[in-house]
């Protein structure tokens, strides 16, 4: 199967890639490495010619996992991988974009795809004791020694982004994005926009609340979502309330509420990449299929306006906030 096409930088990939954390952590139980070994095969055969992945994923789980099963068909696929938050020890987690470091996390993950070349490396995070310039400085190293073949960028915002741009031509920025998260347009679409720079929409059906997947907090012990307040208590009981008015636009639509949040994902610029991640088949298939439905404007437009100042909780726990660069909508500002 063949899926539309988007621009990275240099890079040409389907219209919709898959993230590939959820194979081996993060959310509920990973699926066996057996069945996830199915779904990144799946995903291929369904035309994704993107796939999105990290050094912490699974503590590196996630590119064994693509190593084993899929690295025989890489000239079908475009990788991505990402540096600065690792375990180096197997462990113990750490964020640290120091040019040792980045160089260190890069060649753990080579040796782990058992490969020399990885197409798209990102700065996952920024690290505020190390200026951006040493980082990005460090992948242009691995640019010129062919170990990379392009830099991204992860939750930073305008600022950032564009002092990294100076130093070496980033291929993509990556951050959350869909109808209910809609931080990135406060300056990172735009700046991207600008610059000629692809964007990569992570969680693009909300790590699932769009895609019919929360319905309470009663989430599995290690799961993510225990630690964002807007997945929690009242802030999620609120939540689904504005959920619903989602998912009946969609029904209307005649598409599920997952496939309305991607192909409005899509409709918002052609430089954006949406990566939504399953451990399901059948979920994967319905996100895959949003590449090639169409949406009239004015429901995309409709599911524009119903998440507007509606959603009530922080993106991420303060720990987590404080990792991230990329801008504040005027409502979090105010809370914050």
């Amino acid at each position: 199967m063949t899926l539309p096409t988007r621009q990275l930088g240099p890079l040409t990939v389907s219209a919709i890639g898959l993230g590939c954390m959820n194979i081996c952590h993060a959310y509920a139980t990973p699926p066996s490495e057996e069945d996830a070994g199915k779904l990144l095969n799946r995903a291929l055969d369904l035309g994704v010619t993107f796939l999105d992945t990290a050094a912490i994923y699974g503590l590196g789980q996630s590119e064994r996992l693509i190593q084993r099963y899929v690295m025989h068909r890489k000239t079908e696929f475009t990788l991505a991988s990402k540096c600065v938050m690792d375990a180096p020890d197997g462990k113990t987690r750490v964020l640290d974009a120091s040019p040792a470091a980045i160089t260190a996390t890069l060649d753990r993950a080579l040796q782990r795809l058992q490969t020399d070349h990885i197409d798209l490396y990102y700065l996952h995070r920024p690290d505020r004791n190390v200026p951006i310039e040493e980082s990005v400085g460090a992948l242009k190293d691995a640019v010129q020694a062919g170990k990379i073949g392009a830099i991204g960028l992860s939750e930073m915002g305008a600022g950032l982004i564009r002092r990294a741009h100076a130093v070496h031509p980033i291929a993509a920025v990556q951050s959350e994005y869909s109808p209910m998260v809609r931080n990135p347009e406060v300056a990172v679409l735009d700046t991207c926009r600008d610059l000629g720079i692809g964007f990569v929409a992570f969680s693009p059906v909300a790590r699932g609340m769009l895609a019919t997947g929360v319905r309470d907090d009663r989430f599995e012990k290690y799961d993510i979502r225990h630690t964002m307040p807007r997945f929690t208590g009242d802030n999620l009981a609120h939540n689904l309330t504005v959920v619903a008015t989602f998912e009946a636009v969609a029904r209307e639509a005649g598409c599920t509420p997952a496939q309305l949040a991607l192909a409005w994902v899509l409709a918002q610029g052609d430089h954006i990449v949406p990566i939504p991640g399953t451990q399901n088949i059948a979920h994967l298939e319905e996100d895959v299929a949003a590449a090639t439905i169409a949406i009239a404007p004015d429901v995309l437009a409709e599911a524009a306006t119903i998440f507007a100042g509606t959603i009530r909780g922080a993106r991420y726990a303060a720990f987590a906030q404080a990792t991230v660069d990329t801008e504040l909508l005027p409502d979090e500002e105010l809370a914050a």
